[in-house]
């Protein structure tokens, strides 16, 4: 079984996010996506974002009907900071040796691995798939291979290089690495975040059982 984990604080989930995934299942044949929404996100400041039971319930929400992308609780059900490489031990531990996981995240994010827990270990354990963002901002797609292939060899072995398309670098301590381009959807969390709090309608920017689910909560206001 091929499965993806894509975690994030998805504050709130949207278009943006649900398409990146279906994307990156489709293009790199994964059998499941699993959704993972940060307890408490080590990057991020903890005011402001929404009770990560609600973040789950709003996933729950966006999925329903797509058996291929699913939620998971596992960082919500951990105590303390949520963890990537915690949170891949434990689908090792889940699905044994069954499984070939990889985890899917953005750019900008992995362009900061090295800060993380346990990073060459995470990269040893698992294939890295990383997307373009799916609001069209940060790099583009050329400037974005320049600055993988810059950070891998600067940061985690000079013997790195990348060949095939998607474009996938492998060498010395990493399980392999690809850089894979996602629609461009001009959606943003802060952006809708932001809209909700002055009042306006984020329709068609998320899922309508979100949009409600926002409402009827009073999330963001």
């Amino acid at each position: 079984m091929r499965i993806g984990l894509f975690g994030g604080t998805f504050d709130p989930i949207h278009f943006g996010h649900l398409r990146a995934a279906l994307e990156v299942k489709d293009g790199f044949g994964l059998d499941r996506v699993f959704l993972i929404p940060a307890a408490i996100p080590p990057h991020k400041a903890r005011e402001g974002v929404a009770p990560a039971v609600d973040r789950l319930h709003m996933i729950q929400l966006a999925v329903a009907g797509e058996p291929d992308l699913t939620p998971s609780d596992v960082e919500i059900r951990r105590e303390g900071p949520s963890y990537t490489i915690d949170t891949v031990r434990h689908f090792y531990r889940e699905y044994t040796d069954t499984a070939e996981v990889s985890l899917i995240m953005g750019l900008d994010a992995f362009l900061e691995i090295d800060t993380w827990k346990s990073f060459r270990e995470l990269l040893s354990l698992v294939s890295v798939i990383v997307i373009t963002r799916p609001d069209g901002r940060g790099p583009k797609a050329d400037c974005g291979a320049e600055a993988l292939a810059g950070f891998l060899r600067d940061r985690v072995s000079k013997e790195v290089a990348g060949s095939g398309s998607p474009l996938r670098f492998s060498g010395t301590g990493i399980r392999g690495v690809s850089l894979f381009i996602v629609t461009a959807l001009d959606i943003s969390s802060s952006r809708i975040r932001g809209l909700v709090h002055a009042g306006r309608s984020i329709r068609f920017l998320a899922p309508a059982a979100v949009c409600d689910c926002i409402q009827t909560k009073g999330l963001y206001s």
